[in-house]
């Protein structure tokens, strides 16, 4: 995985997120009305700021980065705790957080370890609109699918919150990868089908005894599998012939839950695959979690295409263009690391 495509995803990311920030809580009458013809073009200010989608994606990142290596459960929830609560305390924790989110990081400030503070009942899409920096991580499959995990779960224990967020960090991985665009959506069930029936226990602990109804630890992360083929089937119906006019969250939803926004930003992403500002364009025109649906439609085209894709006036004034620049400086010397 090359530098370019871990600062493209990363950029690309926080450039959907700026964009997408513009029309979060708008339907399309009112985008259009607001942004003629169709959307808002360009992120706008300078800087140009981001929500608490890139803020959490960057305190996973340093987390991952100060995290101890091997990695192991330990040391990773250590750090991401950690990072969380600064996240929390900081004064520019100003963008309409959500509140799965604040309540567990409160919940953490006040001594509950993390099983506990985690929301067992919220698959909210601020599971996996963080999770971009552990796709971009040189580790295997398995190593990958566990951290991805349990980053979500530190807040969003809800297994579709796991599943999905395990999800968008193997899409990410693939891309970077030089995985090709042929067969990526039958890729994404495959991995999905491999994955219904594994549950993490060294990494996730017994939090899914906390699940209402779930008499084993497999029916409780299988059950968040089977909702991401749920959305999966959308995604394949919307893809037969592709409607890049309508709004794409009335094919595979508004985004506000986790599979949602995986589904939609993957949808938008496949739009245009060799066309990142016309994937971010198309996420942050939509009627629902539009910032969270673009960040992860960034990610993704970023990943593909790499950091030269992105307009470079664009790049440089993306709030914390420096934090991202060197977050993707990071991970590439761990790929360096691991490799010599």
């Amino acid at each position: 995985m090359e530098l370019a495509q871990i600062a493209g995803c990363l950029f690309g990311m926080a450039l959907g997120d700026a964009l997408g920030a513009e029309t979060e809580f708008l339907d399309m009458y009112a985008i259009r009305r607001q942004f003629p013809p169709n959307g808002p073009q360009e992120p706008p200010g300078n800087p140009a700021r981001v929500t608490d989608d890139t803020q959490m994606a960057l305190a996973v990142g340093d987390a991952l980065l100060a995290a101890t290596r091997p990695y192991t459960p330990e040391s990773v929830a250590t750090e991401l705790v950690r990072t969380f609560i600064d996240w929390y305390n900081h004064p520019d924790n100003d963008r309409a957080p959500g509140n799965t989110c604040l309540t567990a990081c409160e919940n953490l400030i006040n001594g509950q370890p993390w099983p506990q503070a985690s929301d067992i009942g919220s698959k909210g899409c601020g599971a996996n609109m963080r999770v971009m920096p552990v796709g971009l991580l040189n580790v295997d499959e398995t190593t990958r699918a566990q951290i991805a995990q349990l980053q979500a779960a530190i807040t969003h224990s809800h297994p579709t919150a796991l599943a999905a967020s395990d999800l968008t960090a193997f899409v990410i991985a693939d891309l970077a990868d030089g995985g090709s665009l042929d067969n990526l959506p039958q890729r994404v069930r495959w991995y999905v089908n491999a994955q219904r029936d594994i549950y993490h226990a060294y990494w996730l602990g017994d939090v899914w005894q906390r699940a209402y109804m779930m008499p084993t630890a497999r029916h409780y992360i299988s059950n968040g599998w089977e909702e991401c083929l749920e959305v999966l089937n959308r995604l394949d119906r919307a893809l037969i012939v592709i409607d890049r006019e309508s709004d794409p969250c009335l094919a595979t939803g508004a985004g506000w839950i986790a599979e949602e926004a995986f589904a939609t930003g993957l949808l938008c992403f496949l739009m245009y695959p060799d066309d990142p500002a016309a994937v971010i364009h198309r996420a942050a025109a939509t009627s629902g979690d539009s910032d969270s649906i673009a960040a992860i439609a960034g990610a993704f085209a970023g990943a593909h295409c790499g950091l030269d894709s992105w307009p470079q006036d664009w790049v440089d004034r993306i709030e914390y263009h420096d934090h991202l620049q060197s977050m993707s400086e990071g991970l590439a010397r761990l790929h360096e690391e691991t490799t010599t």
